[in-house]
């Protein structure tokens, strides 16, 4: 497989904090922002934010491929890492603030090593398989943070909305 660079950045009806507080637990919501090619996900380890490890099955490209991975901060609140232990795989999730509203930034980069083991295990998942699950995910992110916004975060206006600006 050959490297995967993938980048969506939208506009989100809630405050960076609020937004960044749904992604960033594990165990309640951030599952359901996953489309269903993502199985079997479960937190190994902590729940919310850094050191928070999880595992799940991606069942693309008519292949299934379990990953681990180990959630880091590097900008508490702004930035989120998300890291394959096992692979040079790496989700960026960056929140920028605009007044009540914010800018989500999802970048997915992934360069193979020569002397990986799973590069053969790894190009069943084609670039239109993996694009097709960040649309699916990026429409359940707008799903989840509108439930949200229930008697927990009263302080959000409008619907978090994903949708191209």
């Amino acid at each position: 497989m050959g490297q995967i660079n993938i980048a969506e950045e939208r506009a989100v009806g809630a405050p960076a904090d609020v937004v960044y507080g749904l992604v960033a637990d594990m165990r309640e919501h951030h599952p359901n922002f996953l489309p269903p090619a993502f199985e079997d996900f479960r937190v190994v380890e902590g729940g919310v934010g850094a050191g928070t490890v999880f595992s799940f099955t991606l069942n693309a490209g008519g292949r299934k491929r379990s990953s681990t991975m180990r959630v880091d901060e590097p900008e508490p609140g702004r930035v989120m890492t998300e890291s394959d232990t096992e692979s040079s795989l790496v989700t960026t999730w960056t929140f920028t603030p605009q007044g009540e509203t914010c800018r989500v930034a999802v970048v997915r980069k992934h360069v193979p090593s020569s002397t990986s083991s799973r590069v053969e295990v790894d190009s069943s998942c084609d670039e239109a398989s993996v694009t097709a699950s960040t649309r699916s995910a990026r429409s359940a992110v707008t799903a989840r943070a509108a439930a949200a916004r229930s008697d927990t975060y009263k302080n959000v206006r409008e619907p978090c909305s994903l949708a191209a600006t």
